[in-house]
């Protein structure tokens, strides 16, 4: 299903005949679409179609492929992508695993941890090979 999503956000992104604005008012209106379809009263698969939705969220902030996929990747590594993840050894929290985190919003989350990524290392992918040389990023 994931791929099928990052196949439709790549699509919506790269319209060069698009406006701008047109382009985020399809984008978020797609998510809103997929959103609803990811909906279900199965408890069992509630994690993993909420996961799948921040993974979307955070593709649609990151349109390059390459570097969602290493912010996928970070992020897996350090919380697996719940927003509720404490790490044991820090006052680190959430998604990205940031210190001191205060919201559980999981996009609000999201967004901080990009913020802090393009601030600190410029990218996701050299966040990803700064965390696999140090163990944190």
């Amino acid at each position: 299903m994931l791929r099928l999503l990052t196949s439709a956000v790549r699509y919506f992104s790269t319209r060069a005949a698009v406006a701008d604005s047109s382009r985020r008012t399809t984008l978020h209106a797609t998510v809103m679409l997929i959103s609803l379809t990811l909906l279900s009263t199965d408890v069992a698969t509630a994690s993993s179609k909420s996961t799948d939705l921040y993974k979307l969220y955070a593709h649609l902030k990151i349109v390059s492929a390459d570097q969602y996929k290493c912010v996928e990747t970070l992020w897996t590594y350090e919380s697996n992508w719940n927003p509720l993840a404490k790490n044991k050894k820090s006052s680190a929290f959430g998604i990205p695993q940031i210190l001191k985190m205060v919201t559980k919003d999981p996009f609000e989350q999201i967004d901080l941890g990009l913020k802090y990524i393009t601030a600190r290392h410029g990218t996701a992918c050299n966040a990803l090979a700064y965390f696999k040389s140090r163990g944190h990023y």
